[in-house]
C-alpha cells in the first residue's frame, strides 16, 4: 500500500529525513583567500573553486521537504567571488581602502576549507527552520583536499 492509501498518515510522520545537496554534483563557488601564519605558499594570495556538498536532516514542512535548496545556496553564495580572510590580515585593510571592501569576507579563524565547513554548517544551522536537527558540509579545495564526511 501506498502512502496514498493512508488517510490517518501525515508528513510528521515520516520522521526525520536527510536532504543531500550536491552529492554527485557539488555546488561550485569561486573564492580567494590566504592563511596568514602558514609558513608556506599558502601564505600568498589565491584562489579555488570551491565544491560544496550539504546533507540536512530534519523533518518534513507542509510542503514536503526538509529545506528549500534555494535556501541552502543562497547562503552558500555570499562567498562567490568574495575573498576570505582572517581577521588582523592587513589585506583587509588593503581591499577596504581599494573601494573593494565588500569583496572580502573576514572570519575569527584562518580560511581553511575545514573552517569553512564549520562556518557553514554553524550559519546553515543558524538560518535554517527548527525542523533541521543537523547540518553536514563538505568543501572540496582541489582534487586532493576535501574536508568532511560528505
Amino acid at each position: 500500500m501506498s502512502l496514498e492509501q493512508h488517510p490517518g498518515i501525515t508528513l510528521a510522520d515520516a520522521g526525520e529525513r536527510t536532504l543531500h545537496i550536491g552529492k554527485d554534483r557539488p555546488i561550485r563557488i569561486s573564492t580567494g583567500h590566504r592563511l596568514l601564519h602558514h609558513d608556506g605558499k599558502c601564505s600568498r594570495p589565491h584562489g579555488h573553486n570551491y565544491e560544496i556538498s550539504v546533507e540536512i536532516t530534519g523533518t518534513l514542512s507542509e510542503d514536503g521537504w526538509v529545506v528549500d535548496k534555494g535556501d541552502v545556496t543562497d547562503i552558500i553564495d555570499e562567498w562567490d567571488h568574495r575573498f576570505l580572510l582572517e581577521e588582523g590580515d592587513p589585506l583587509v585593510e588593503a581591499f577596504e581602502a581599494s573601494g573593494d571592501g565588500d569583496d572580502v569576507v573576514v572570519l575569527e579563524h584562518p580560511p581553511t576549507a575545514e573552517v569553512m565547513g564549520v562556518l557553514l554548517e554553524d550559519r546553515l544551522l543558524a538560518d535554517l527552520p527548527d525542523r533541521v536537527s543537523a547540518v553536514e558540509v563538505s568543501v572540496r579545495e582541489t582534487a586532493e583536499l576535501c574536508a568532511g564526511d560528505n
